[in-house]
């Protein structure tokens, strides 16, 4: 990784040139810091939690399962709507991840023992309708999934931790600043947009939302995994694409129907960037064309102080794709967190 003082911009792996037209367009509009870009548990609420992987899961109390402080190594919470699938590996400070459509927690399977051996509790979720959640009816909102992981953090008893989000989970992440900015310690932003969809974007996910009613999840397939991997890692890296492929099959019905309409009706977040008070990393892949360098741009100079790092060799999955650069990327930023 190299630093560009008048960029501002830090690449992960390689050295890529940077004009001075593009290194004037990073400078944030805030001064900023250091050498690279800077820009409860709910009363009675039940949970299931399972121990060890394949024991069946079994109703208890929240009191009695955070009585020794600490979050269960997996469970379900109840939230209004849905129920919310989570799963907690350190003892750590926690950080909190949230995935993007239509995929899972385990999105950030190859994350967790970096961040974990850092000394991070690393807490993943499934968004309602995706994974192992479940979603009550047919219809959300990425308001409703922001409401619906703050209270999985209150059912963890988690007061405020990191919390990251890729693709509409970070979204989903800049709803949940806006509700509750108190209860962050710092956020990472991977893959993602503060934009309304504009009009072909979200017919696009609209007909994603319709192929799925008629043809069913799997049929997302073939045009969800361009958008995720590149094509070099497309042709060489078989396992990456049968993974997620298999994380898009997991995906419910109503959750990617829901999931897909939620993307296209969207709000405009950018007025929550100028809001955001706490460190803030940006990870984008270099070869996203879903949210690409220019989004990374526009939210890293509406965040002040924020640093953006560039992923090359990484699309729109690159914290899946690319994860040792992930990883490097969000450890060498939270050095720097209190």
């Amino acid at each position: 990784m190299r630093h560009f003082n008048r960029s501002l911009l830090t690449f992960a792996l390689t050295v890529l040139p940077v004009s001075a037209a593009s290194a004037q367009n990073a400078i944030p509009a805030q001064p900023v810091q250091g050498q690279t870009m800077q820009g409860q548990q709910m009363p009675g609420q039940a949970m299931q939690t399972q121990a060890m992987p394949g024991m069946p899961m079994t109703p208890v109390r929240m009191g009695s399962a955070l009585m020794n402080g600490r979050i269960p190594a997996s469970g379900m919470v109840d939230v209004t709507g849905a129920r919310v699938f989570f799963k907690a590996e350190g003892r750590g400070r926690p950080m909190l991840l949230i995935h993007g459509y239509p995929l899972s927690g385990e999105l950030f399977k190859n994350n967790r023992a970096a961040l974990v051996a850092a000394g991070y509790q690393v807490i993943t979720v499934d968004l309602p309708g995706f994974g192992r959640s479940t979603l009550q009816g047919n219809e959300a909102s990425i308001e409703f999934y922001a409401r619906s992981i703050l209270g999985t953090m209150d059912a963890l008893g988690l007061k405020s931790a990191v919390v990251g989000g890729m693709s509409m989970g970070g979204m989903t992440l800049l709803q949940m600043y806006r509700m509750s900015p108190e209860r962050f310690t710092g956020l990472v932003f991977i893959d993602t947009t503060a934009d309304p969809a504009g009009t072909a974007e979200a017919a696009s996910w609209r007909g994603n939302a319709q192929q799925a009613q008629q043809m069913g999840v799997a049929s997302l397939v073939p045009g969800i995994l361009p958008r995720m991997l590149t094509g070099e890692s497309r042709m060489k890296m078989p396992n990456q694409v049968q993974f997620l492929s298999g994380l898009v099959k997991q995906a419910s019905l109503n959750g990617t129907v829901a999931g897909g309409n939620a993307l296209a009706t969207r709000p405009d977040a950018n007025p929550v960037l100028a809001t955001i008070k706490v460190p803030t990393l940006l990870v984008f892949g270099l070869e996203d064309n879903l949210t690409p360098t220019e989004l990374a741009m526009k939210m890293h100079n509406g965040i002040a102080g924020s640093k953006l790092v560039l992923i090359p060799g990484a699309g729109h999955a690159a914290t899946f794709e690319k994860a040792n650069a992930t990883n490097a990327a969000i450890l060498s930023w939270a050095k720097t967190l209190k």
